[in-house]
C-alpha cells in the first residue's frame, strides 16, 4: 500500500516515517509540506492508497484538501493527523478513513493501518458474486466513524440527515421501515408536517448521495415506507461479530487470530455521531467487544503473555473503570507478574472510585480475591 505524508512540520515526517516503517505492507512514496504540491502529486499518481494529512497548514488546510479530492473522485483514503480535536466532527463529514490526534501512539496508528488495509481489500478485491454480476463490492465502516465506499469512490453525504437515514436503514436493511417510524426516530421534536417534509427532502438527498457510486436504487420505496437493499456489502461491525463468533474458545493455537479480530473493533458504533436511536445496538456491540477482550485477556494471562494482556485490559479499564471483572483480571495479571505494588494500586484505586462516584464498597468476592492474591507475593517486586 502506497502512502504519502502531508504536514508543514518536517519533524512530523520523521516521526510518521519511523512509526510507519514498522508496517512492511506500507511504502511511503512522498512527503509534502503543503496541500498544493500533494494534490499535484496525486493527480499524476493514481496508485496512492493512503494520505496522512495535517489539518492546520498554510494555504489550503487539510479539510479543504480532502474536500477537493472527493470532488475529483480521487480514491486515495485520507487520515487526518492533527492537534485539534475540535475538527473531528467536520472531518468525519468528509468520509475520511480516520482521525488521529497528536501525539500519535504506535497502537493507535496500528488500528488505522489495519482499517486501511481492510478497506482496500474489501473494495479492490470484489467477491465472486460481485464479479459475476458485474457490480462493485461495497465497504461500509461503522466502528469509530461512518463511511460508505466501493471501487468507484466514497459517498459524500449531501446532509448529515441523509447519512443518518442511511445508517438507520443499514441497521434495518432488508426490512421495510414505515415513514411514521422514521419520523418518530429521526425527526423527533419537529411538527408532524415539517418532519414529513424534511423526511421527503432527506430521502431525495440520500439517493443523490448514493448515485455517484451506483447505489441510488439501493433505497427502495415500499408501502409508505423505505427499505435498504445491499446484496454485496462488507460491513465492519458484522465482520467483527462473525469472526469473533467463529473463534470459539481462545487458546494457544488461535490467540494470534483473536488478536487480529480484536483490532477490527476500531471504535463504538458510528463513532462520534452517537445516534440516539442506535444506543441499544451500540451498547450491545460494545458489550460483545468487552466480553471478547476479557476472554482473550484470560487466555493471554494463562499463556504468560502479560504485556499483551495488560495492554488490552487497560483499554477496557479506560472505557469503563467501574467494571469489576476487568479489575479482577488486572489484579490477577499483577499477581502473575509478581507486582504486589501494582496489584495493590489497582485495587485501592478501584475502591476509591466506587466510594467517590457511587458511595459504595467493593464486593466481598473482590476483597477476598485481593487478600488471596496479595498474600502470595513478597513485599517487593520479584
Amino acid at each position: 500500500m502506497k502512502v504519502i505524508l502531508v504536514d508543514d512540520e518536517p519533524v512530523m515526517h520523521l516521526i510518521m516515517r519511523k512509526m510507519l516503517v514498522k508496517h512492511p505492507e506500507l511504502q511511503v512514496t512522498g512527503e509534502f509540506s503543503d496541500t498544493r504540491s500533494a494534490a499535484a502529486f496525486l493527480s499524476e499518481h493514481a496508485d496512492i492508497d493512503l494520505a496522512f494529512v495535517d489539518i492546520s497548514m498554510p494555504g489550503d488546510n487539510g479539510l479543504s484538501f480532502a474536500a477537493k479530492l472527493e470532488e475529483t473522485g480521487c480514491l486515495t483514503q485520507i487520515v487526518f493527523v492533527t492537534s485539534h480535536k475540535d475538527y473531528a466532527l467536520k472531518a468525519f463529514e468528509l468520509s475520511v478513513l480516520d482521525y488521529l490526534v497528536k501525539p500519535v501512539t504506535q497502537e493507535r496508528l496500528e488500528r488505522t493501518v489495519h482499517r486501511a488495509l481492510a478497506s482496500k481489500k474489501s473494495v479492490r478485491a470484489p467477491s465472486a458474486y460481485s464479479a459475476a454480476k458485474g457490480t462493485s463490492q461495497i465497504s461500509i465502516a461503522t466502528l469509530g466513524d461512518f463511511s460508505v465506499r466501493n471501487e468507484i469512490g466514497r459517498v459524500k453525504w449531501i446532509s448529515s440527515k441523509s447519512a443518518e437515514l442511511f445508517a438507520y436503514l443499514l441497521l434495518n436493511r432488508g426490512r421495510r421501515i414505515s415513514r411514521a417510524r422514521l419520523v418518530a426516530d429521526i425527526f423527533a421534536g419537529m411538527t408532524q408536517v415539517n418532519a414529513e417534509k424534511y423526511l421527503n427532502t432527506t430521502v431525495y438527498q440520500l439517493r443523490k448521495s448514493l448515485e455517484p457510486i451506483g447505489l441510488r436504487e439501493a433505497v427502495r420505496s415500499e408501502n409508505d415506507g423505505y427499505a435498504l437493499e445491499l446484496k454485496d456489502a462488507v460491513i465492519d461491525c458484522e465482520e467483527f461479530e462473525r469472526q469473533a463468533g467463529k473463534l470459539g474458545n481462545i487458546e494457544a493455537d488461535n490467540v494470534d487470530m483473536a488478536l487480529s479480530v480484536e483490532r477490527l473493533y476500531t471504535g463504538d458504533l458510528f463513532g462520534s455521531k452517537a445516534y440516539v436511536w442506535a444506543i441499544y445496538e451500540t451498547e450491545r456491540l460494545a458489550e460483545r467487544y468487552s466480553s471478547f477482550v476479557k476472554r482473550l485477556s484470560e487466555a493471554l494471562i494463562s499463556q504468560q503473555d502479560l504485556a499483551a494482556a495488560s495492554k488490552l485490559l487497560l483499554k477496557l479499564y479506560a472505557r469503563n473503570p467501574l467494571d469489576e471483572s476487568v479489575v479482577r483480571l488486572l489484579m490477577k495479571k499483577h499477581e502473575q507478574d509478581g507486582d504486589k505494588k501494582g496489584l495493590t494500586a489497582i485495587y485501592t484505586d478501584y475502591v476509591k472510585l466506587l466510594n467517590r462516584e457511587l458511595g459504595i464498597r467493593p464486593s466481598q468476592e473482590l476483597l477476598l480475591l485481593y487478600d488471596s492474591l496479595v498474600s502470595r507475593l513478597p513485599d517487593s517486586k520479584k
